[in-house]
């Protein structure tokens, strides 16, 4: 039995949980045998097999079952039952069995897992105290024992107990060493799968590119000639269709390549008007194909030259350009670039592309830089492309430290937004610019060759004949003198005997590869070409293959597939000056007739925005650029938007006669709508609301914000002008270029500092908004009672009320919120009021002075959708206690003259 328990417990096809749990249950038998046999109760000998069979029975059925844990329940029960029962019969502490008690600690946390363990671990603990304290205060429940016999017992248990236990640990260790074989092993796995996967992308890349390098290459060599339209048009299409190929091959390196690590970031000098030029040029023809149009606002304070990885960069925007393309089907597609200095040598640069097409439904936006992941695939599967785009895009950017995001609301269109952060290389700004479309591709636009060399000799080493081939005829109308080699080999012999002016050779060849061959070439003796300029003309591409042909000695690299113009200046840049005679008028073909005129952009990096609920001077929301979101006032004539359609003061006649007048929030759309202009107009949108338990507007913002990566939506805690006060800080910080975090912070804080109490003339209207129940309204008539409403924990409370005329309540009240006047900070004060003449405002002036005076004073009459809620007569002391976030950015210095 034991041979085979232990056959089992060696065996590796089984759990580790499984092969745990007959072990601790195979030493319990033992420790259960052992106990049982040092008792000195006659029953135990009857006891002993059938706890042994019941042991045996549950851990059959529980492997047997899968239900390990519940069997591991039953055997500690029965421990928990016959331990207690071992150490009264052997002498309690004075025996062996209190050794065991530690078995069955070990046993509940081996074997038990989740809750269970900890119960029954409690359970085991309070069982030996429980046994200890009755062996103490009863000792007549503990059979005798000896003090030899107590001494033997002990000594056995120790030792047993002991051995048991090393056993259990010898095996957890074996266990851990086994797992840790397996899993060295597995990683070793893993890493030659993942090599043999970077090989065969690697050589699927080169063996793909060489077909379509001669499909490209001859079916220009088509285009070229005099054909007709329907030929001209089926070579375009295939000339379309390898390139989507090319581009469908190249994501699917760069994800490889990606996922490995081996992805470098090269950062170069580059001139920022030659990126542009460059990636407008491959756009815009294509958005002009849709019918679509294509805008362009450049900042004008871009340095000319930065440093970066152009390579990358370029890719990305291009990335995200085609997709707006692809996703569009009609409307404009623009490219927005905007500059913010950080350091006198470094700067932030906001790549902005945007569309109006179909856009990303908010639950799919978490999904859009997944990887092979296409959201709403059914709709879109006529759309050419991997899935990969997007998600190449994101991991450049943050290989590069950047960011990006995106915004999108459905069917309006999106906005993926692009941040780096780049080195100046020359500090001249860009400026306004005309931007001349190059390489522009016209239906009519025929090949024009670049240069003749009737006296140059060319050599070019491939030992694929048709890529020989395909080379030779795009070069044919440059009348160069062209030799082939099929091999190294080859290649060497022709050296041997021929002087030639250049090689073009390719990398991948068999027995002497590219590499090897232009080593041999160095150092061939008697060679006529070893200081001959090499060119790499290879399937092998890759940031990594340029420096890798750079470091062995080539003088440049060209990848396949190869249109005649790259090729032709490719060789142009190696052959002798002497032999070459350019075309004229080759630059023509090179430059357009359409010249594109850009717009200048200036998006700003954080704006600040609120609700019309805010009650702030038109004076100051114009000053600091603060964009309100119109609340809703529904009457009984319609509904209304919040003080553009509806004043307050209409608003009160129209309720005074006895008509209804509520707020309401503007709704998910509404916001929606209202992000996404706001994101035309600044990189980051931060939208402060009223108190989230005092209206729904919150709910609706941040709802409509899941649309938008750009847009953050904050919790005031407060109403009126008090939330004005916040927003006025907010909209500074901003202005001094305070990060996103810092303004969150800030706000978060100010809700502390900002008091936000007012006093209600007559409560009717609360009763109608609901803020206050019909028997608090009848109860403030009755007795002339005047309640102070405060916001305590972001929800609307009634702190106190006041009794009596105007005059009483008014003075009671502005005595009471500023009396502490050391504390206030005096530099601004909000009287936002409802419905109230001029006398009766000079009387709150004149309190105020009295025991507070203040540096600017705003009167500020009340929105609608305020009024609708405190009705007439109702005003509020607003301002700002001492604290140092209103030290750190105060808009106190900006703001202009009060009223």
């Amino acid at each position: 039995m034991f041979q085979k328990w232990y056959k089992k417990i060696f065996d590796r096809k089984m759990s580790l949980q499984e092969r745990m749990f007959r072990l601790v249950t195979g030493i319990s038998m033992i420790a259960l045998i052992f106990i049982l046999l040092m008792s000195r109760y006659s029953a135990n000998l009857f006891i002993l097999p059938v706890c042994l069979i019941y042991m045996a029975a549950v851990v059959r059925i529980s492997i047997r079952t899968e239900r390990i844990n519940t069997g591991a329940t039953a055997i500690v029960v029965l421990l928990l039952l016959l331990f207690p029962v071992s150490f009264f019969t052997t002498g309690g502490i004075y025996g062996g069995a209190p050794e065991w008690f530690v078995l069955c600690f070990i046993y509940i946390t081996i074997a038990l897992n989740g809750k269970r363990k900890a119960v029954f671990f409690l359970l085991c603990s309070a069982e030996t105290i429980l046994c200890y304290y009755i062996a103490y205060h009863f000792p007549d429940f503990v059979m005798a024992n000896t003090p030899a016999q107590a001494y033997f017992d002990s000594a056995r248990s120790v030792i047993l107990a002991g051995g048991l236990t090393s056993l259990l640990l010898l095996f957890q260790n074996y266990l851990y060493e086994e797992e840790n074989k397996i899993s060295i092993q597995q990683k070793k796995e893993i890493e030659e799968l993942n090599q043999a996967e970077n090989h065969f992308f690697s050589s699927m890349s080169h063996e793909i590119r060489t077909p379509i390098n001669t499909i490209i290459g001859l079916n220009e060599i088509i285009l070229r000639g005099e054909i007709s339209e329907d030929v001209a048009e089926n070579a375009r299409n295939i000339q379309g269709a390898s390139k989507l190929l090319l581009t469908l091959i190249n994501d699917i390196m760069d994800s490889s390549k990606l996922k490995s690590g081996k992805m470098e970031i090269i950062n170069v000098s580059y001139e920022t008007e030659a990126l542009f030029s460059e990636i407008i040029n491959m756009i815009w023809i294509k958005a002009k194909e849709k019918g679509l149009e294509f805008r362009l606002q450049v900042d004008a304070s871009i340095p000319s030259i930065l440093c970066g990885d152009e390579v990358r960069i370029k890719q990305i925007l291009i990335n995200l350009l085609n997709n707006a393309v692809k996703y569009t089907s009609e409307g404009t597609v623009t490219l927005s670039v905007r500059c913010e200095r950080l350091e006198p040598h470094k700067v932030r640069i906001w790549y902005s592309v945007e569309d109006t097409g179909q856009g990303v439904k908010k639950e799919n936006i978490p999904y859009l830089f997944n990887a092979f992941k296409r959201v709403e695939e059914q709709k879109n599967r006529h759309i050419e492309g991997t899935g990969l785009g997007l998600n190449i895009s994101r991991q450049l950017v943050e290989l590069m430290g950047g960011q990006i995001s995106v915004n999108s609301v459905y069917t309006k269109g999106s906005t993926f937004i692009v941040s780096l952060e780049q080195d100046i290389v020359d500090d001249k700004e860009l400026g306004t610019f005309t931007l001349a479309s190059r390489s522009k591709i016209e239906e009519e636009e025929r090949y024009q060759q670049s240069f003749e060399a009737p006296d140059a000799h060319l050599l070019v080493v491939d030992d694929n004949d048709i890529n020989l081939i395909v080379v030779c005829k795009l070069l044919s109308n440059t009348k160069l003198q062209i030799d082939t080699a099929s091999s190294g080999e080859e290649c060497l012999k022709l050296t041997q005997s021929h002087h030639y002016d250049g090689i073009l050779m390719d990398h991948i060849m068999p027995e002497m590869d590219g590499i090897e061959c232009l080593h041999a070439l160095r150092t061939q003796t008697g060679g006529l070409c070893k200081d001959v300029p090499v060119i790499a003309l290879t399937a092998n591409v890759g940031n990594d293959n340029q420096m890798l042909y750079r470091k062995e000695g080539f003088s440049g690299y060209l990848a396949k597939p190869v249109n005649g113009a790259l090729l032709e200046a490719a060789v142009l840049s190696i052959l002798p000056k002497k032999l070459v005679k350019l075309s004229e008028g080759v630059n023509q073909s090179e430059i357009g007739k359409d010249i594109l005129i850009f717009e200048q952009a200036h998006r700003m990096s954080i704006m600040v925005t609120t609700d019309s609920v805010c009650d702030l001077p038109e004076s100051l929301k114009n000053e600091f650029g603060i964009s309100v979101c119109p609340y809703y006032v529904r009457t009984d004539q319609g509904r209304f938007l919040d003080e553009l359609e509806l004043k307050a003061d209409e608003l009160l006649i129209h309720i005074a006669s006895g008509k209804q007048g509520v707020s309401e929030p503007p709704d998910v759309v509404d916001y929606e709508h209202f992000f996404a202009e706001k994101l035309t107009e600044a990189q980051n949108v931060i939208h402060i609301t009223m108190a989230k338990h005092a209206s729904q507007g919150y709910h609706n913002a941040v709802e409509a914000a899941k649309s938008f990566e750009n847009v953050t939506v904050l919790d005031s805690g407060l109403l009126s002008s008090s939330l004005g006060l916040s927003v006025l800080y907010a909209a500074s910080m901003a202005q001094n270029h305070a990060s996103k975090e810092e303004i969150m912070e800030t706000v978060k804080k100010l809700r502390r500092y900002i008091s936000s109490a007012f006093i209600i003339d007559s409560t009717h209207m609360m009763c109608r908004a609901g803020k206050i129940s019909k028997r608090t309204q009848i109860l403030c008539d009755a007795l002339l009672l005047h309640p102070i409403i405060v916001l305590r924990k972001r929800k609307m409370v009634v702190e106190s009320v006041k009794m009596g005329s105007f005059e009483h309540v008014t003075k009671s009240y502005v005595r009471k919120v500023l009396m502490n006047a050391r504390n206030i900070d005096k530099r601004i004060l909000f009287i936002t009021y409802a419905g109230m003449d001029e006398r009766s405002l000079a009387y709150i002036q004149e309190l105020v002075q009295q025991y507070c005076p203040f540096e600017r004073v705003y009167l500020q009459k009340a929105s609608a959708a305020i009024s609708s809620n405190c009705g007439p007569g109702s005003f509020g002391l607003l301002f700002m206690k001492k604290n140092e976030a209103a030290i750190s950015f105060s808009p106190y210095a900006k703001s202009e003259t009060a009223n």
